[in-house]
């Protein structure tokens, strides 16, 4: 920085021209410090300069701007709508945004599986007719159950309790009576839903189900403890005894539980997830029980049934799957059953009081063999595989259309019977003079007109 000097030629004394010239300093002085006060100073020559600047979008220009130090930085501009002028959220930067937690897995308890079962009209989908019947954790049967018709394998559950290992229920069994709907006449309007389980006793069921430890804390061995430890000796494997598995130390576990928690199956496993304990809990539940008439359980029943249930979806009578099957009144001579068949009953209807007429559409082949059979209107307790079993065991004669035998529908009508002192009195004896009337069995058929 340097400063301008005045020269002034003017004609005076030397005492005149000493004056003038101090005085000359003196303004040039003032002078050179006002211009150096109005000058800007660095940092703002720098504000200037980026204020004067194109604006730029380069990452290179913003870092430049924010890294001159003395500089005050622009605060960053809100959009706002063009209509309103409303600021205008902007959205949150993705890498400040932390992602959520999952919700921790809580373990099923007592209440939730109240909720799914308690009171519920349920059946048991493998059919088991024993009224003490064990599961492991999966929903597998353990042991042997003999297994009947479906419509005696209605169940409800009244209790529950859950313990560490299994689960208990305690409920009734339950059969269905058909009150002689046809299946186009929505069989669901006329069936009743009996209890078979006498008042004091239950159906107990018991689940096995897996147990939730708290994960071992593994210990790490350091350096300077696996340096000072001894080597051990080199030993005969055949003379050391084998460690048990995994699956004899859950049945050593078992056992030693007492007896109301011990499962039936002593290598139930563990898990250390309640999430998947629980998951593993519902998936039995769902393979042993069954809320109505799911596909699942369509898919276990026999061809009479599922027929029979087809006919219903579709509100209509029975058809024979093979097209070329003729009905009764089209052919020349119609088929006629050669014997008789008396199709038993069974301790569930009889102590239940269950009777009345079933009605069967069954297919006789041409040569004489029922083939296709569908229930057309049943009375359920079990019976209906009574009378399908029967059926298959008869023998008839073919219908035959232009002297040929062929197949025919052919429907059949069993009644049932209870059987009890007052039906089996035999009545007042026939005069002798007189034929006595041939006598029907219990049960019996009569083949159409």
């Amino acid at each position: 920085m340097f400063f301008p000097a005045i020269c002034l030629q003017l004609k005076l004394s030397s005492k005149t021209s000493a004056r003038l010239g101090a005085a000359a300093c003196c303004g040039a002085l003032a002078l050179g410090l006002t211009a150096y006060a109005q000058q800007p100073a660095p940092a703002q020559q720098l504000a200037q300069q980026a204020a004067q600047a194109p604006p730029t979008d380069s990452p290179a220009a913003g870092a430049q701007a924010a890294a001159a130090p003395g500089v005050a930085q622009p605060a960053p501009t809100q959009a706002t709508t063009p209509e309103t002028g409303q600021p205008v959220q902007q959205p949150p930067d993705a890498k400040n945004v932390q992602p959520a937690k999952p919700p921790e897995a809580v373990e099923i308890n007592e209440d939730d599986l109240k909720r799914l079962l308690v009171g519920k009209p349920l059946f048991l989908r493998g059919f088991y007719l024993d009224n003490t019947l064990s599961f492991d954790e999966h929903g597998q049967l353990i042991g042997h159950s003999p297994q009947g018709s479906y419509t005696l394998c209605a169940v409800q559950i009244d209790k529950v309790h859950l313990i560490k290992r299994k689960v208990e229920l305690e409920g009734a069994r339950y059969g269905l009576h058909f009150l002689g709907q046809l299946a186009y006449e929505d069989p669901s309007s006329a069936l009743d839903r009996v209890r078979i389980t006498p008042k004091k006793k239950v159906v107990k069921i018991t689940i096995d189900r897996e147990l939730v430890v708290a994960p071992k804390k593994k210990k790490e061995k350091t350096a300077k403890s696996k340096a000072a430890a001894p080597a051990a000796p080199a030993a005969n494997p055949a003379a050391q005894p084998s460690e048990p598995g995994e699956a004899d130390q859950l049945e050593a576990v078992s056992i030693a539980a007492p007896a109301v928690e011990r499962p039936a199956d002593l290598r139930s496993g563990t898990t250390t997830s309640p999430a998947h304990a629980s998951k593993l809990l519902k998936d039995a539940l769902d393979r042993i029980f069954a809320p109505g008439m799911d596909d699942r359980m369509m898919v276990s029943l026999p061809d009479f049934w599922k027929l029979y249930y087809q006919a219903a979806a579709a509100k209509t009578d029975y058809r024979p799957s093979d097209p070329s099957v003729l009905r009764q009144n089209t052919v020349d001579q119609k088929a006629v059953l050669l014997t008789r068949f008396e199709p038993e009953s069974n301790e569930y209807a009889q102590a239940n009081a269950v009777a009345g007429m079933a009605l069967y559409h069954t297919v006789v082949g041409a040569d004489g063999k029922p083939g296709e059979i569908a229930v057309g209107r049943p009375i359920g307790f079990g019976l209906d595989e009574n009378a399908v079993d029967a059926i298959r065991k008869a023998t008839f004669q073919p219908a035959v259309k232009d002297g040929k035998p062929v197949p025919v529908l052919l429907d059949l009508v069993v009644q049932f019977r209870i059987f009890s002192k007052r039906t089996a009195v035999a009545g007042k004896p026939e005069p002798a003079d007189k034929p006595a009337e041939p006598v029907l069995p219990g049960p019996y058929s009569l083949p159409n007109p």
